[in-house]
């Protein structure tokens, strides 16, 4: 128990590092051409955590088939935690957070949309999976050209009382982060949650599965694209589209800001970051579970040399992983505020370092991050608000000699 936990919070820890990369560092050089940060952590970060937000509701759900029931305390549970995680996704949006598209809202989105599937059977979890892997970007080419574009502004409170379909839009499709495409994301989690993570031979496999996957995704789309002639039909279709030329290479090269231009259905064979095509999403979630599966096997290391080693290293990330909503929260707020002072490399360092140390000292002295505790005890509090309200009142035994 300790040590799968330890895996998925170091593997969390990993994803915050790397989400704090790509929002710190440059993405691209003089030439246009990634550096190597955005190349390694450019789409795979945001993606890592959003198949351990899945990996989480499997965990909060039991790691099983959630039974009918259950129903009520369990969808009251994910609801609750929607609402608070779009709380303060919302009052992010106030910070003026230019740097850094928050990703809070779309999450409260993908954790209502999260309340179906946990009913489903582990096999059709996976189905499920693959079917929106395949078909919501499908219908999303057709939906985007009569959808209104996205604003890609951090929304507020005010946003939200203001338009709410537009908003609704956005969080779904159009956005950033759009939830039904990456919902891809936290079916895969749920279905990697519900395995047996303590096993080698699990944690074996996830290696092997996710590189595979990873590597099928990546190949797939550099054949659609350069040997069957899918480069070429893109930029044939320059002319017709929202990107200028220039502006389609970047998408090409950097990936995009969560769909792309609906000119040419050549569009869904890209793998570039953030672009939500099924190569995208096949592609990110296979080097998340293999990440995470690398991890768990580092957990399962029982040599005392290594051990110390991978315990040096995995204690820091795990302490980090373990409070990465607040700490997301904390970095945020640093990077749009004036106390960011620093250069991209050196302001980097710094945030790295403090949040492996405020990670290691929040857990030896608090336990939870405080903006987790809070969603933790909102969410156990509509659960059992639910529970309570499904059990029927006891009937008091009448007396002898009361009888009809």
């Amino acid at each position: 128990m300790k040590a799968r936990l330890t895996g998925v919070d170091a593997t969390r820890g990993i994803a915050l590092l790397g989400m704090m990369a790509v929002h710190s560092l440059y993405e691209s050089d003089g030439q246009g051409n990634p550096t190597w940060s955005f190349a390694v952590f450019g789409g795979r970060a945001a993606a890592t955590f959003a198949v351990l937000a899945g990996v989480g509701i499997a965990f909060l759900t039991g790691r099983r088939r959630v039974r009918v029931a259950d129903g009520l305390p369990t969808a009251a549970a994910l609801v609750a935690r929607a609402v608070t995680i779009l709380a303060i996704g919302l009052a992010l949006g106030y910070t003026d957070s230019s740097l850094g598209a928050v990703i809070l809202p779309y999450y409260a989105v993908m954790f209502l949309l999260a309340i179906p599937v946990v009913f489903l059977p582990t096999w059709a979890v996976a189905v499920t999976g693959g079917l929106l892997a395949g078909g919501v970007p499908v219908l999303s080419h057709f939906a985007l050209a009569r959808l209104p574009p996205a604003t890609l502004d951090n929304p507020t409170l005010g946003y939200l009382l203001h338009d709410p379909v537009g908003l609704l839009s956005e969080l779904s499709l159009t956005g950033e982060y759009p939830a039904l495409p990456w919902m891809t994301y936290l079916c895969a989690g749920i279905f990697v949650g519900r395995l047996t993570l303590a096993r080698v031979r699990v944690a074996a496999w996830l290696v092997a599965g996710g590189s595979a996957l990873a590597v099928a995704a990546i190949t797939a789309s550099w054949v659609l694209l350069h040997h069957y002639g899918g480069l070429t039909q893109i930029q044939a279709t320059i002319p017709q589209s929202i990107l200028t030329g220039p502006e389609t290479q970047e998408v090409l090269a950097l990936g995009g800001d969560g769909t792309v231009p609906t000119v040419s259905w050549w569009w869904l064979a890209v793998d570039s970051p953030h672009t939500s095509t099924p190569p995208d999403l096949l592609s990110t979630i296979g080097t998340a579970v293999a990440l995470l599966g690398l991890m768990l096997l580092a957990g399962q290391v029982t040599a005392k040399w290594p051990r110390r080693i991978i315990g040096v290293v995995q204690k820091p990330l795990a302490a980090a992983g373990s409070m990465t909503l607040t700490l997301y929260t904390a970095h945020i707020m640093f990077i749009n505020s004036a106390y960011d002072v620093y250069g991209p490399g050196t302001g980097y360092v710094v945030q790295a370092v403090a949040v492996l140390l405020i990670g290691l000292g929040w857990r030896a002295t608090a336990g939870r991050g405080p903006l987790e505790a809070l969603v933790s005890a909102v969410s156990s509090r509509a659960r059992r608000w639910a529970g309570n309200g499904m059990r029927l009142p006891r009937l008091r035994r009448a007396p002898a000699g009361e009888g009809a």
